[in-house]
């Protein structure tokens, strides 16, 4: 049993560690997406720069979340939840791109339970 516990832990710190690194990573390049595509018109306005630079700032932090979920994985893993808990909500609150909501409120459940993983001995 402890063994499975710690397999299960060490592949949600993988997955948490490298995903918010290669997503980060990419808002740099925009291989995968035009990630700026996901900004609401209302957030758009507020920003006062591009919306590219915003979405480099976005990378900088995701890539930061990321490497803490490796140093400091029960904080990182928790920083990770949180964010994604947040983009989730904006994309709610924009009324767009719901699927991608709901997928990232499932990822942030999945964060939270490396984190709370984390906290036991295992």
């Amino acid at each position: 049993m402890e063994s499975n516990v710690q397999f299960v832990k060490n592949l949600l710190k993988y997955t948490f560690g490298l995903v918010p690194i290669v997503a980060g990573l990419d808002k740099f390049t925009n291989i995968l997406t035009d990630w700026s595509r996901y900004l609401s018109d209302t957030l758009v306005n507020l920003l006062p720069f591009e919306p590219s630079i915003f979405m480099m700032i976005i990378g900088v932090i995701e890539v930061v979340a990321g490497v803490l979920v490796f140093a400091k994985t029960k904080f990182g893993a928790y920083l990770v939840s949180v964010w994604l808990v947040l983009i989730a909500l904006t994309l709610l609150l924009s009324g767009t791109y719901l699927d991608v909501a709901v997928r990232d409120l499932v990822m942030a459940i999945g964060a939270f339970s490396l984190a709370k993983l984390s906290e036991s001995k295992s």
